[in-house]
């Protein structure tokens, strides 16, 4: 039996999965906690991927890896590969006033025609537009930026602090790239003028990008898959194909694989690439799992628990209604927003009003992307739900009376991980596609619900009290 493995580097965590290459069939696994907060240093990256190796039983009887992570981060190296401050995270909104002064010297649909996005405080690119404007010195020592997930690998592959030549050793893969703000999926090719722009500078070394199917590196007998974003893992580690999917993780996030990039002005639809060789376009929102998690410390109970509050109330929470936007939001792109409950009565103040409504809002956020992602052109008739929250009962029954579409639930699996590992075996493989592990997945779950009327109205319109008019 040849094992491959995978591992997801996310925000909260690491995860590391072993499966048979052939037919995926998961023989053990292991996991590491990171720190909290929006800006990390690497290290502790690199100790959990390795407390989540050994927890997994190491990698000796592995023939190929790949390594998927958070997007975005920005990862500065120095001229000997040394780390020059902590990793900026997706979810740092230090870089919102960078973001909008990208956007106002280029203008959104230049950007959005470039590459596929336009600057927000979560990509790259305006986190190192941060960096030369606060940090000038730190900014002078940078020769070399990654992300998360293409440090990992160079770790992984053995890297050691040698200098500028083993900085051309650094390697991503499209998906990951698509997301920094200065490279064109459509072309394979970085924009370094964009770079340039953002930084002062266009020397920096970057990394690599490597073909969805092919390996990164072989070392030791061990061959390195080019990795990807999680976005783009999870959708290999689910077997989404052309369905959509909406992940309930630390972040929201709804996307489908398509066969043109979108360019979009409004910067709601990121036109990003996906593992395979076609695009991803993708809708995110900061606020998702945590908002359940800041709602159950609200009323002093447990998640369980409040998935109980929120299905005894009626649909539309009896008028109240959750603005989830408690880290700012990315879309609509309010990063200094907070979030709101509107509609309280004396009638309607309840713990189980307040739980409906946290649900409510949740979802309503990201059906928002799903209308996105139809005003595209890109069909949707149903969606699969992952991630933590998707755990919820509440989170599934109530997800299509506020989407309008069916929702398909698969068991809970970390695919991020799961996606990595058939990256890996895929480029061990050769072969022209990706193998089919569905097998490993078990039945889904549907869940169907009449679309709860006015809704969805109701919070556009609490929502629409926080934008610029």
């Amino acid at each position: 039996m040849t094992l491959v493995a995978g591992v997801d580097s996310s925000t909260q965590s690491c995860k590391v999965v072993i499966r048979d290459a052939e037919t995926g069939r998961l023989v053990r696994q292991g996991r590491a906690p990171h720190p909290a907060g929006t800006e990390v240093d690497p290290e502790h990256w690199w100790r959990a991927v390795q407390a989540a190796v050994s927890a997994a039983g190491g990698l000796d009887d592995v023939a190929a890896i790949s390594v998927a992570g958070q997007q975005h981060g920005m990862v500065c190296l120095d001229d000997r590969g040394r780390v020059v401050r902590d990793a900026l995270l997706w979810n740092d909104t230090r870089s919102a006033a960078a973001a909008a002064e990208l956007v106002a010297e280029r203008g959104a649909a230049q950007w959005a025609a470039a590459v596929g996005t336009v600057p927000v405080a979560s990509l790259t690119v305006t986190k190192l537009r941060w960096l030369a404007q606060h940090e000038p010195e730190h900014a002078a020592r940078t020769a070399a930026v990654c992300l998360p997930h293409d440090w990992l690998t160079w770790r992984l592959r053995g890297a050691t602090h040698l200098g500028a030549a083993h900085l051309d050793k650094l390697a991503t893969d499209r998906s990951d790239a698509s997301g920094t703000g200065y490279f064109d999926a459509r072309s394979g090719e970085y924009r370094r003028d964009l770079l340039g722009a953002a930084f002062g500078r266009n020397d920096l070394v970057l990394p690599r990008v490597i073909a969805p199917r092919e390996p990164s590196a072989v070392v030791g007998g061990v061959v390195f898959g080019p990795g990807a974003g999680d976005n783009a893992a999870a959708m290999l580690g689910v077997h989404a194909g052309d369905d959509t999917v909406v992940s309930l993780g630390t972040s929201g996030v709804v996307t489908t694989r398509h066969d043109r990039q979108p360019a979009d002005p409004t910067g709601i639809v990121a036109g990003f690439a996906d593992a395979t060789g076609a695009f991803l376009p993708l809708v995110c929102t900061l606020n998702a799992a945590r908002v359940l998690d800041v709602v159950a410390g609200l009323l002093g109970v447990d998640l369980a628990t409040v998935s109980d509050l929120a299905l005894s109330a009626p649909p539309g929470a009896d008028g109240v209604v959750l603005v989830p936007y408690l880290e700012g939001e990315r879309t609509p792109n309010l990063p200094s927003a907070t979030g709101a409950l509107h509609g309280l009565t004396l009638r309607n103040a309840t713990p189980a009003s307040v739980a409906r409504a946290a649900v409510e809002g949740m979802l309503c956020g990201l059906a928002a992307g799903l209308d996105a992602l139809t005003a595209h052109g890109i069909r949707v008739s149903t969606v699969r739900l992952i991630g933590g929250a998707a755990a919820s009962p509440a989170v599934r029954r109530i997800a299509p009376a506020v989407f309008g579409v069916p929702v398909t639930v698969p068991p809970p699996g970390e695919y991020v991980a799961d996606g990595a590992a058939r990256q890996a075996a895929w480029v061990l493989s050769g072969r022209a596609e990706p193998p089919d592990w569905s097998g490993t997945l078990g039945s889904p779950l549907r869940y169907d619900a009449p679309a709860t009327p006015g809704l969805r109205d109701r919070y556009a319109e609490a929502s629409g009290r926080f934008l610029p008019r």
